[in-house]
């Protein structure tokens, strides 16, 4: 089965696993996991922030930072197709009290204008505006990114209203690698940002928050209240570093793949797509004859796993366990559609 399901869906590469086999460990709750203590301030560095906090999930990563921007009656903005709002379970009401105001942007990603719009006024019966939150890259936006210009933007809108910039990078590494930006020429631009390694760069799991040292003390004790402290998380640590050291160079691949896959949906009658709109390593489709889950059968019968993402939408996500030649395959298969 050729799996483009999500690239979450990575196995540990033997390389890897001898990393995690031959990593220092100790344990993370009392502060002595020396790989791991390590790793989370090689990533702090890398993105321009004082400090990380290793996690087992993005979703994690992300209600931890909601938590120590935020509070009961506060409100966060973002745009309506943000995995905040639309994958993380009601977190930031359930675990913060706190409420999501969502806006209509472009492919996933917020413009200044957009988020000017959803600020509120100082009345006593609004929620108290704390935080602007962007997601890089987008996930419903199809693997969309940021410009620096968009970003600086962004941040300076924060500032006139005295607002936290909150980065959701549950696929950085991919906006990376297309805008050619460095970590820190990105990352130095937030106030509290959430790294994941488990998608692209196929570590087995984790995230990391990173912000300034006060805020990633608060967070350590939320993490333990969230139930996400950890042992000797060293393992997965080492896991993850691998992943950074070794797998990046591995992106540029699956943004040409996605587009190979792309130009053959175009030249194919039964599905609707433009090229254009497929910026990383994301493909979203639309079908226009049968609905979403009967295409989607139709793949897995043909060898090939995709995800509903809508009643008439499919995506497909490329990662480096798929192959170029599995990739020709997956073109073959469409442009021989019936």
């Amino acid at each position: 089965m050729i799996d483009l399901r999500s690239d979450t869906v990575t196995r540990p590469t033997p390389e890897m696993l001898h990393a995690m086999a031959e990593a220092e460990t100790g344990d993370d709750v009392f502060g002595e996991d020396p790989t791991a203590n390590t790793f989370e301030q090689k990533i702090a560095e890398m993105f321009g922030q004082e400090a990380g906090l290793f996690v087992p999930s993005g979703t994690m990563s992300n209600q931890l930072c909601v938590r120590v921007l935020a509070g009961p009656g506060d409100e966060i903005i973002l745009d309506e197709k943000a995995h905040i709002f639309n994958y993380e379970t009601g977190a930031a009401a359930a675990l913060s009290g706190v409420q999501l105001r969502t806006v209509s942007g472009k492919n996933g990603m917020l413009s200044v204008e957009d988020a000017a719009s959803a600020i509120r006024t100082k009345n006593d019966w609004d929620p108290i505006t704390k935080v602007i939150a962007l997601e890089n890259t987008t996930n419903k936006g199809g693997g969309a990114w940021y410009k620096l210009d968009q970003i600086k933007a962004l941040r300076s809108l924060a500032d006139q209203h005295g607002l936290s910039l909150h980065l959701d990078g549950a696929r950085i590494w991919n906006a990376l690698e297309a805008s050619g930006y460095s970590a820190e020429e990105v990352g130095k631009h937030f106030d509290t940002i959430s790294v994941c390694f488990s998608k692209g760069l196929g570590s087995p799991v984790g995230s990391m928050m990173l912000g300034s040292r006060d805020q990633i003390i608060k967070a350590r004790r939320f993490r333990k209240m969230f139930g996400g402290g950890m042992r000797q998380i060293g393992l997965l640590a080492a896991a993850t570093d691998y992943a950074v050291e070794n797998h990046r160079a591995f992106l540029k691949n699956d943004h040409a793949h996605a587009l190979e896959i792309a130009g053959a949906l175009e030249r194919c009658d039964a599905f609707s797509i433009n090229p254009e709109d497929v910026f990383t390593n994301i493909i979203l489709f639309d079908t226009l004859e049968i609905d979403a889950v009967q295409v989607a059968d139709a793949f897995r019968e043909k060898g090939v796993a995709v995800s509903v993402f809508g009643p008439k939408t499919i995506r497909m996500v490329t990662h480096f366990q798929v192959s170029a030649a599995q990739i020709k395959q997956v073109v073959k298969l469409i442009d021989e559609w019936d």
